[in-house]
């Protein structure tokens, strides 16, 4: 199959970025004819870049004659695009079916429903924009980046592209991370149909099982920020002394390294490379993910369960359908230092190699590279036959 893929990148490399390179390299190993159309956000950089990024957001002629160029050249059975804003925006989904190629988009985030692209704003769950055909309250708040402008470029875009029909008529799957992600988009504004939403989760390679008997420390891996519940996080270790290990870096670093000088038992690393990552994460006893938004489809959870590290995660979103509570790992209330405790304390309770053992098996059934090659080719496949 001959597979073009689409993205424009973000400023600051993350998740998606990571899938994107990680799903093409392994198409490519499935022997599949893949190539690549990249457009990079640090090519905006004045004000005047800012604005005609904004004002082309709803259709950008340069890269719909980019596309255009590069499927005449390529001739690709399928285009799969995984972000679109702002400098590539919709008109790439026009290009492709102006020669007829089938297309899919990954939702990575909520960004077709909602402005802010998370659902999260002001330290909350942020949803009153989903079902607005014209998201009015999100952009008065300015939801994304704190500006109205910003935020009414994007709202205008999904607007205007929801009412004409792009979704429903131009995109033939969407693959959602979650099971909780499609029904957010079945239950919103978007006009497309339920057969078009297709549920794919992230994939990592296997880093292999961890230890058997592991150090006496739990660990956050990850933005230190709001929304990743650091504050949560923070308090709990405080009132607690049991052992915590902290790797990343964000706008909460001062509290974190302020909370490091109050407590012996919290331990902060700073940002590091992926071999310290993973050989933390071999040797912790669970690995906390204490959001209080909804998460996508976080690749450090996934590294977690295959190196069978039980997880503690909020009942939130995707978090509470990827970590099933005392099997995988243990749920608490998220935003609830108390209820963080008690998961903290009920892990001593559990058969650790019970717990560990189902995280490990969650991997090797669900999100190894061979599993989820085989979903992404389903998911191709039904595009193509929807033509």
């Amino acid at each position: 199959m001959r597979i073009l893929l689409l993205h424009n990148k973000y400023q600051y490399a993350g998740g998606e970025d990571k899938v994107f390179e990680s799903e093409g390299e392994l198409l490519s190993k499935h022997n599949h004819q893949v190539e690549r159309i990249v457009f990079d956000n640090n090519s905006i950089t004045s004000g005047l870049d800012k604005l005609l990024s904004g004002i082309l957001g709803v259709y950008n002629f340069k890269s719909a004659s980019a596309v255009n160029k590069k499927m005449k050249e390529f001739k690709p059975d399928i285009l799969h695009v995984h972000n679109f804003v702002p400098l590539a925006s919709p008109s790439v989904f026009y290009a492709a079916k102006r020669n007829k190629v089938p297309v899919v988009l990954t939702l990575h985030n909520y960004r077709l429903i909602c402005p802010s692209a998370t659902l999260y704003h002001n330290h909350r769950i942020y949803e009153k924009s989903t079902r607005s055909i014209f998201p009015l309250d999100a952009i008065v708040k300015g939801v994304y980046r704190n500006s109205v402008i910003q935020t009414a470029g994007v709202a205008v875009m999904t607007t205007v592209h929801n009412l004409i029909g792009t979704w429903k008529n131009k995109v033939d799957k969407f693959i959602t991370l979650t099971a909780f992600a499609r029904s957010k988009f079945l239950d919103s504004r978007v006009k497309a149909s339920a057969g078009q939403f297709m549920l794919k989760p992230n994939f990592i390679d296997d880093p292999g099982n961890g230890n058997e008997t592991r150090d006496n420390f739990f660990l956050y891996v990850g933005r230190l920020s709001e929304e990743k519940g650091i504050r949560v996080l923070l308090n709990a270790f405080r009132r607690s002394d049991l052992r915590l290990i902290i790797i990343g870096d964000g706008p909460l670093q001062a509290e974190v390294e302020s909370a490091v000088k109050e407590r012996n038992n919290i331990i902060y690393l700073g940002f590091q490379p992926k071999a310290v990552i993973m050989d933390n994460l071999k040797r912790a006893k669970s690995l906390i993910v204490p959001s209080t938004w909804y998460e996508g489809f976080p690749l450090t959870i996934l590294e977690a369960l295959a190196t069978g590290t039980p997880v503690i995660g909020s009942r939130l979103g995707g978090i509470a359908e990827i970590v099933q509570d005392k099997f995988n790992g243990l749920l608490f209330e998220p935003g609830n230092e108390a209820s963080l405790i008690n998961s903290l304390n009920e892990l001593k309770s559990h058969d650790f190699s019970a717990l560990s053992g189902n995280a490990r098996r969650s991997y090797l059934e669900h999100y190894t590279p061979e599993r989820n090659y085989k979903i992404l080719m389903d998911i191709y496949n039904a595009a193509i036959n929807s033509q």
